[in-house]
């Protein structure tokens, strides 16, 4: 996959290969795309922001776009692509609908 197959502020379902090589379903939230990863959380587990590689994305099964008054915000300085060179997951509890109240 790369980085035309997903868009900001969208829920997806997909197939993801994980640390170990598994194969794994997965919820997400798409928050940024960067060059060659996107920032999402995961919606089905621990909630974590994570880097997901587009390359470690096998398959999606579900798309959604997000209504804007229905999108969940985070502030822009935590999702830049330099903030997220070094990390693959950050804990992070703001996120809402009430843009991060």
């Amino acid at each position: 996959m790369n980085r035309n197959d997903f868009k900001e502020h969208s829920r997806i379902t997909v197939t993801w290969k994980d640390r170990e090589g598994k194969f794994r379903p997965g919820n997400f939230y798409v928050y940024a795309l960067l060059r060659d990863a996107m920032i999402v959380r995961a919606t089905d587990k621990d909630g974590l922001l994570r880097k997901l590689p587009y390359s470690d994305v096998l398959r999606i099964v579900r798309y959604q776009e997000i209504a804007p008054q229905d999108r969940y915000m985070i502030p822009e300085e935590v999702l830049k692509e330099n903030n997220w060179k070094d990390r693959d997951i950050m804990v992070r509890y703001s996120s809402s609908p009430s843009l991060g109240k």
